[in-house]
């Protein structure tokens, strides 16, 4: 595939993390969202190959943290600990997406490096 140039690298690397957002409109959508997006576009970019591993890891690392904190329900301290993981996530999200959008890394707090 042939390398794209930096403002198109910049966009995808947006549409990935932006991405993530898909979750609140199809299930699972946070994590498949930027999947596909890393996926198709990882050839093309080492930023969008960076920052699509670092959106994907993000939204994994959520994903883990809510199925705790789902377990913790039901001794009470769950559901808050779901609300701040919902407003963590369209926080980091956007903050990404902006710092992708001028072609800065991002490295998200509380990600777990499943792909490096």
């Amino acid at each position: 595939m042939a390398a794209m140039d930096e403002k198109q690298a910049r966009m995808w690397a947006t549409v990935c993390h932006l991405a993530a957002l898909a979750g609140y409109i199809v299930p699972m959508g946070h994590v498949f969202g930027p999947l596909v997006v890393w996926l198709l576009k990882r050839h093309d970019s080492p930023f969008v190959d960076d920052q699509g591993k670092e959106a994907l890891n993000f939204q994994l690392s959520l994903t883990l943290y809510g199925l705790v904190a789902a377990l913790l329900v039901f001794v009470l301290i769950g559901l808050p600990l779901l609300l701040a993981l919902l407003v963590i996530q369209v926080v980091f999200v956007i903050i990404a997406a902006v710092k992708a959008n001028e072609g800065q890394t991002y490295r998200y707090p509380m990600s777990i490096r499943f792909f490096k």
